[in-house]
Formats: structure tokens, sequence, C-alpha cells
């Protein structure tokens, strides 16, 4: 019988091993040489400190920033924990609202939401949340809307904060695959940059 078990035994043990093992650490091996930014979870770094990953959005709410698409993500309450709170970009929790479109939350949600925004028309992702409520951009009308707050707020030429969210807007990739989009992280970086005289657009 033994006989019979051993080549099935080798076999696991051994199929265990590649794909278990020897695979993994040869294709993260592999990203790290070809791909080190990426595989590294596209951390974006500023003086030396990690201030974020470009896959992932944060909750910008000063005028000075370009603010980011609503976050449905939530957490246990710390009061309650057979209850959640809202914690927008809640990296280890992603998650839409799985909210129907006859929802008053989600009509009431977005009804505040679109008068806050100030602007109009009100950019639909303005407004909607990502499916993963973690999306770190938006549309480069959503952008161009939050151009003259972000230039009041800083007492900045508008066409000088418009020419940052240009620079930061991204097209399709390959030209047909996806939509325009503005990292808004990225943006913001920039917009403090020209701020702090650092920028390749600051004043000279």
């Amino acid at each position: 019988m033994f006989t019979h078990l051993r080549p099935a035994l080798v076999l696991i043990v051994l199929f265990t091993l590649l794909t278990g093992l020897v695979f993994p650490l040869a294709f993260v091996g592999i990203g790290h040489v070809a791909l080190p930014f990426q595989s590294g979870g596209s951390l974006i770094e500023r003086d030396g400190h990690v201030v974020g990953s470009a896959l992932l959005g944060q909750d910008f709410t000063s005028d000075r920033y370009l603010h980011p698409r609503p976050s449905a993500t939530t957490e246990p309450d710390p009061k309650d924990a057979t209850k959640t709170v809202p914690v927008p970009y809640a990296a280890d929790n992603s998650n839409g609202s799985n909210l129907a479109p006859t929802s008053k939350a989600l009509v009431d949600r977005v009804t505040a939401d679109a008068k806050a925004f100030g602007a109009s028309p009100v950019p639909t992702d303005a407004v909607t949340t990502s499916a993963s409520g973690l999306d770190p951009h938006v549309s480069p009308a959503t952008a161009a809307a939050q151009v003259a707050r972000v230039a009041a707020a800083r007492h900045l030429p508008e066409e000088r904060v418009q020419a940052v969210v240009s620079a930061q807007t991204a097209g399709r990739l390959l030209g047909i695959f996806g939509e325009p989009r503005v990292n808004v992280l990225a943006a913001n970086m920039a917009l403090d940059q020209i701020q702090d005289g650092t920028g390749p657009t600051a004043a000279r």
C-alpha cells in the first residue's frame, strides 16, 4: 500500500514547495527588480518620509487642497463593536456602501456632498463613492471645479493651480483603456511644492 501512496505523497510535497514557496518568492523577487516602485506598494515619499500611496486615497478636507471623491469605508465603533462608524479610505476594510438608489441615507449623503462641493454642475465622481472606497483619483472635471477654491485659499493665480492639475492629469492607458484622471495626493504635493518655492512651476 505504501508503494502506491509514496508517489502521491512525494508529489504533494513537491508541488507544495513549488507553488507555495518557490513560485511566490520568485515572482516577488522579479517584481522587486523589474517594478520596484509598484511592488513596494507605490509609496510616495516627501523629505524622506512616506506620506501615502499612489494607489490609496486620503481624506483631504482643507480648502488649500483638492478633495478626493467620497469614501464609504467603515470600521468597528470603538464604543460598540456591534456597530460601525465611517472611516474614509480605511485601507484595511475596502468596500462600497451597497446602498440602493432609493436609499434615503444615500440620497441625503449625495445631496449634502453636492451642496458642500460648491460648484455647478457637479461632476458625478465628486458625490459618488468608488466600489473600493479607496480610489486615489478624481476626474479632470472634478479637479478643475476645485481650482478656484484652492487658488483662493493659497492666494495663488487660478492659472497656476490649473497648471498643476493639468500636469498631474494622466491619460488613458495606451490611449484606449480607462479614463483621464488626476491623482489627488500627487496634485496636492505639487501644490505644496509651489507654495514653498520648490516646485517646477514655483515663482522664481
